[in-house]
């Protein structure tokens, strides 16, 4: 699996030329932290999975207002020690939206972030490692989860008015290539 993601990191830099230095980062990680994909590596940080889910008509995106970050962001989270980030990034689509299913659009990956995690606790600053999957959504009807505030389907023509996430401008202007 270790392979796969670096084929897929490498690919996905090879799409997006402006952003190999972000690949670099990541391809990095994985080859100097066997535990790249576990919560307690924190040096400098480890892998996550989002799922960037648009509306059945492809039109918006289902955001989270996100309960520790206080932030609108995608629908996403910790790996756990799996690689299969798309596995990840569809589990916590699913587990924090209550949708029956979710439809990738691509298995590759749709973006990559490196974002900070401020510390919390006993768990120091971090970075989070961010592998962002493209999917649609059978159905609009969502429930909160006990991880969100709230969600919400932001039209992806109306994102700016909701969030000025630099990634989520990236991942809006991303989708029309892959619908």
């Amino acid at each position: 699996m270790r392979g796969a993601l670096a084929a897929a990191l490498a690919a996905y830099g090879e799409r997006w030329p402006e952003e190999r230095a972000v690949v670099a980062r990541f391809l990095a990680l994985l080859e100097a932290r066997e535990d790249c994909a576990e919560r307690s590596c924190t040096d400098p940080g480890h892998l996550t999975g989002s799922a960037w889910i648009l509306s059945p008509d492809g039109t918006a995106a289902l955001l989270t207002h996100h309960r520790k970050l206080d932030l609108w962001v995608q629908l996403g989270g910790h790996a756990d020690g799996e690689l299969d980030l798309l596995a990840v990034a569809c589990r916590e689509g699913l587990e924090e939206s209550g949708l029956p299913s979710l439809a990738p659009l691509s298995a590759a990956p749709f973006d990559l972030d490196i974002h900070t995690i401020p510390a919390r606790g006993q768990e120091p600053a971090h970075e989070h490692f961010d592998v962002r999957f493209i999917f649609r959504a059978p159905q609009h009807a969502v429930i909160v989860s006990d991880e969100s505030h709230d969600l919400a389907w932001v039209p992806l023509a109306e994102m700016g008015s909701v969030t000025q996430e630099v990634s989520i401008a990236r991942m809006v202007g991303k989708t029309p290539s892959f619908l």
